[in-house]
């Protein structure tokens, strides 16, 4: 299993709609930023990393995703875990919340 280096994301809106939208309404301040690629998940429940379906191996944490704000949030402030397998290129994402 491949580890990647911790990279922090930052989105950057790119339409004025993107720009314009509201922020949480009774999340935390961090709700929000907590987007990666690589490094180490920051799993919200307990700590899972799957079994690539094809080889059986472990996959490789790629990136997690946060909820964006109270219309686009990933069941209750949300995030989604991509995983990938390096030696079949098979994914597998699934999301947690509190």
């Amino acid at each position: 299993m491949k580890i990647i280096p911790p990279f922090r994301l930052k989105p950057e809106p790119l339409t004025e709609e993107a720009r314009n939208l509201p922020k949480f309404k009774w999340a935390t301040e961090e709700m929000g930023t907590r987007h990666q690629l690589g490094g180490s998940p920051q799993h919200i429940q307990s700590e899972f990393r799957p079994v690539c379906p094809d080889c059986k191996e472990k996959m490789t944490f790629y990136a997690q995703l946060d909820s964006i704000n109270d219309e686009f949030c990933l069941a209750d402030c949300g995030m989604i875990y991509v995983f990938v397998c390096f030696d079949c290129f098979t994914v597998e994402a699934f999301i947690e919340s509190y």
